[in-house]
């Protein structure tokens, strides 16, 4: 006697949506988690080079500083792409509109939610470290 044969399930057996179960790839969750905080540290080293080259090699503060803005303002937007995935993949997996509400039962509703809070932490993160260069000098701030 082989019990190696495969029996389709009934038709009945089967869920009613069974067709394509929620599922967010796993290369996207790790997207969602971590790339505002290697955005948020890569922001660090970046100030921390451009500041460096500014002051010491006496460069020009006035043209480090455009580098300085850009690469915040693209780093920023990776924020923001990465916490708006989150949104979307958590409000697709949960269901749920209030955040105010948000639970992370399953991995994948888990890994979502602490993106969109991660998102939202290191965003203002980016901001608050990106403020001074306007109110301040590049090698006055580093004092």
């Amino acid at each position: 006697m082989s019990t190696n044969s495969t029996t389709a399930l009934p038709s009945d057996w089967l869920p009613q949506n069974a067709e394509a179960p929620d599922r967010i790839p796993v290369n996207r969750l790790v997207f969602q988690v971590t790339a505002s905080a290697l955005a948020w540290s890569s922001l660090g080293a970046a100030d921390v080079l451009i500041t460096w080259r500014a002051c010491i090699h006496s460069a020009s503060q006035s043209s480090a500083g455009i580098p300085y803005f850009v690469i915040t303002g693209l780093l920023f937007c990776l924020t923001l792409l990465a916490g708006g995935m989150s949104y979307r993949s958590w409000h697709k997996l949960s269901g749920l509109t209030a955040l105010l509400r948000a639970e992370g039962r399953e991995r994948s509703e888990f890994l979502s939610l602490a993106g969109v809070f991660i998102s939202c932490t290191l965003g203002a993160g980016i901001i608050w470290l990106g403020m001074p260069l306007f109110i301040l000098e590049m090698c006055v701030r580093t004092r």
